[in-house]
């Protein structure tokens, strides 16, 4: 089954001989439950496809289709609501509100919802992150490695139909990131949680179901790790 579908997206910058094309016309879909890596030179268009696919940012032309939804045919409070519970994202730098808790950050995006938090759900989370002794912990008190835990959770919390992460180990030591990917490969696999990491780290990149591989904003080469 197709959970994304991304039809001739394009995003240009800058106008006449300044224009830049950070995605240049590129069309891919991925299955649900796939866990598909993007790599690519810095300044290839892998984090800005990211953000695109987040609704985030907005193409200059094309179209993103997930499970079904043209997302930017959505107006900002349609958007705002189909990417809180739609779309789990994932930054390098944690993004965690520092006056809330480790529980209330990853249940904000049912807070802002104004839906009830699956306390079983929660529990089966934090257990599975590791994190169950600290869940009234604030994120001054937690290392940074805890801290993109708490990130994860809060992608998960949804059960959205996509998780995006960008570079999400690239501030933390080697143990820490190798803990960061165990758990996301972890949540594709016990959640079916479809995952689109964005890495320049070949190694996790080789964990992955699929490496898209971009350059110059274009896709040089998709192609299958394992079956």
């Amino acid at each position: 089954m197709e959970i994304l579908k991304v039809s001739h997206l394009s995003k240009i910058y800058g106008k006449g001989d300044t224009q830049i094309k950070a995605i240049d016309d590129v069309s891919f879909s991925v299955a649900k439950g796939e866990f598909v890596a993007i790599v690519g030179a810095s300044g290839s268009g892998k984090s800005t496809l990211l953000h695109i696919l987040g609704g985030v940012d907005k193409p200059t032309s094309g179209q993103v289709l997930v499970d079904g939804t043209d997302i930017f045919s959505l107006d900002q409070t349609q958007m705002a609501i189909f990417r809180r519970r739609q779309i789990g994202l994932i930054y390098q730098f944690y993004n965690l509100i520092p006056i809330l808790n480790m529980e209330e950050n990853i249940t904000l995006p049912l807070l802002l919802d104004g839906r009830k938090l699956d306390e079983t759900r929660l529990n089966e989370i934090v257990a599975t992150l590791g994190l169950t002794d600290r869940i009234k912990h604030l994120p001054n008190q937690l290392s940074g490695g805890q801290q993109q835990r708490v990130s994860i959770g809060r992608a998960l919390i949804n059960n959205p139909a996509l998780m995006l992460a960008d570079e999400p180990t690239g501030n933390l030591d080697s143990v820490n990131a190798k803990e960061i990917i165990a758990l996301l490969k972890l949540s594709n696999q016990r959640y079916r949680q479809t995952l689109i990491l964005v890495t320049h780290d070949r190694d996790i990149a080789l964990q992955a179901d699929r490496i898209i591989t971009f350059g110059d904003g274009h896709i040089v080469r998709d192609e299958a790790v394992r079956a």
